[in-house]
This record gives C-alpha cells, sequence and structure tokens, in this order.
C-alpha cells in the first residue's frame, strides 16, 4: 500500500494495536529462557507446542464466537500454507536464538529486521523509503543496541552458530512481516491469518523435529522428547501461558497492525519491544536502567515519534488538493 492510501485515523489505529504488540511480545524472551533454562527444554520442541497451543486456542475461541473466519477459499489456502512455513522457520530461528544467544543479543539480532523489512517492503511491496523512514530505521537499530547491551564486546562472544541464527531470525521477520502485509492487502482476516499459519506451523515443526531428530541442535532425539516437560505441571502452565499470552495477543496485534501500516512502519513501532522488556524487568527483577540503556530508549522513542509525525505529515500532503 502506497503512502497515499494511508489516512490519519487508520494511522493512529496501527501505531496503537503495534504499540500493543510491543508490549505483549516484549515477555516472550523472558519465558522462553526460562523454560530453556530452568527445564533444558529443546528449543524447536517448545516452538511447536507454542505455535500448537496458539491454534488450539484461537481455533477455539473463532470457532465459538465467529466460525465465518475460519472459511478460506483454496488460493487463501494455499498461501497461508507458505506463510505457515515461514513462520515455523522464524519461531525456530527466534526461539533457538534466544537459547544460544541469551535475551540481549538475540534481540538485536531478530530487530535487525527493521532495516530488513524497510529495503524488502520497498522491494517487493513498492512502500516508500524516504529520507525519513530511513532515519527511524537507523535510530531504531542504534537504540536497539544500546538498550540490549550489544555493544559489549562480551555479549557477541557466542558461537558462529548462534551469531548466523540471530541474523537470519531477523530475515525471517522482515519476510514475515511482508507476508502479514499482502494478506491484510488481500482482504484476509489478521485473526484467520493467524490462526492458520500457526496450525500450519505447529505441523511443520512437528513433522521437522521428526526428520531433523538429534542432527541439529534444539530438536528432538526420540519422539518421546515432544514430551519432554513429563509431569512437571508448572512447566506446563508457562508453556500454555507463553502461547495464550504474549504470543496470540502479540502476533494477533501486530497483524492486526499491518492492515493500517506499511510492513516497515509496523516493524519499526514493535523495536520498542526491548523498551519494554527492561521496564518489566525494572519492575519484577529490580533491574536498574544503566544511562546507555536510557539514551538507547530515548533513541527508539525517538526514531517511533519521528516516524508517527513524518507519515502524518506526508499522507496529508499527499491527500490535499
Amino acid at each position: 500500500m502506497s503512502n497515499s492510501s494511508l489516512h490519519p485515523n487508520h494511522l493512529t489505529r496501527g501505531y496503537l494495536a503495534a504499540l500493543a504488540s510491543a508490549g505483549f511480545l516484549s515477555t516472550t524472551a523472558i519465558f522462553i529462557r526460562y523454560l530453556t533454562q530452568t527445564y533444558n527444554l529443546p528449543a524447536l520442541v517448545l516452538a511447536c507446542w507454542r505455535d500448537f497451543l496458539v491454534a488450539g486456542c484461537l481455533l477455539v475461541i473463532l470457532g465459538v464466537a465467529k466460525p465465518h473466519l475460519l472459511r478460506i477459499s483454496r488460493k487463501q489456502f494455499k498461501y497461508l500454507l507458505v506463510y505457515g512455513l515461514l513462520l515455523a522457520i522464524f519461531n525456530s530461528l527466534w526461539t533457538l536464538s534466544v537459547s544460544l544467544n541469551g535475551a540481549a543479543v538475540s534481540t538485536v539480532l531478530a530487530y535487525c529486521s527493521a532495516g530488513f523489512t524497510a529495503l524488502l517492503g520497498w522491494w517487493f511491496l513498492s512502500e516508500d523509503l524516504g529520507w525519513g523512514k530511513l532515519l527511524a530505521v537507523l535510530l531504531s537499530l542504534a537504540g536497539c543496541v544500546l538498550v540490549s547491551g550489544a555493544y559489549n564486546a562480551n555479549a557477541w562472544s557466542s558461537n558462529v552458530l548462534g551469531i548466523l541464527t540471530g541474523i537470519f531470525s531477523g530475515l525471517a521477520y522482515a519476510v514475515y512481516t511482508l507476508l502479514g502485509r499482502k494478506a491484510s492487502q488481500d482482504g484476509l482476516n489478521p485473526w484467520t491469518t493467524l490462526v492458520y499459519i500457526f496450525a500450519f506451523a505447529a505441523i511443520f515443526l512437528f513433522v521437522g523435529n521428526l526428520v531433523l531428530a538429534g542432527r541439529i541442535p534444539g530438536a528432538i532425539t526420540v519422539p518421546g522428547d515432544f514430551l519432554w516437560l513429563g509431569n512437571r505441571v508448572n512447566g506446563w502452565v508457562i508453556l500454555f501461558l507463553l502461547a495464550a499470552g504474549p504470543t496470540l495477543a502479540g502476533f494477533g496485534l501486530y497483524n492486526v497492525s499491518l492492515v493500517d501500516l506499511p510492513s516497515s512502519v509496523a516493524n519499526l513501532v514493535v523495536t520498542l519491544e526491548p523498551v519494554f522488556t527492561a521496564a518489566i524487568a525494572y519492575v519484577l527483577l529490580k533491574e536498574r536502567f544503566t544511562f546507555i540503556q536510557i539514551s538507547g530508549s530515548l533513541l527508539i522513542l525517538t526514531g517511533v515519534v519521528f516516524l508517527k509525525v513524518y507519515e502524518d505529515r506526508l499522507s496529508k500532503s499527499l491527500s490535499s488538493p
């Protein structure tokens, strides 16, 4: 969608949805890190269960409240199948990155997607790539580096696999954003999109675990690993909360934001996630902001606010006679 089709009211609605999405998504790394550290839950098993539980919850909700949203055409089925495969790849890379790199490095590597999204959106969807958007990209990426602590050389001392996994998670996130934008442009309801892509992703991850068993880090070694948590009720509860809470709400609202925002703009707004994560850690874990983290937070906020003003003014100038 070109900037000329954006309306200020739609922009505001899109920004609010993207901001709420960032708030929910900011807790995902905490849940994932806890499950992989406390229970040693294999990353790809965690990703499989996460997608399965999200799809199950949403299927029940839509089946009861709005069953018509579950009806799709054959063409839409094929598109969502490919989209689900991409989601499976992204969730696998992101979960594995958190497991290998920790929160700081994995977060900043995932959010290199802002740059990927702006470039790919310009390339494939003919979205505007003006100076304002480029400046907002630079501000947001710089802020992510400072907030996450990735400026510290020690944070990058993980192995090559971890770094590559993190970088490719950012690229996968960018492609996920573009596919979501294309789905909204084609008239697919964001919640319809969500239930199908998570269901397909769960299937792909289940099959992928079986095929890659024991061959790559994070996959099962034997089929019984799918029940890794066994009778540890607390682990299952946390896994369910991860799926039904930040994942469902976060991804759902993100897809909703893509109805009203260009993919690159939505992705930039969600770069507030590391700021929210730091705030949650401040309240729950009594962690304190350093001067550098405060500076990074201000950079991200400046980038998002500047982008909002830039898009609003551009929209008004293009719509005026």
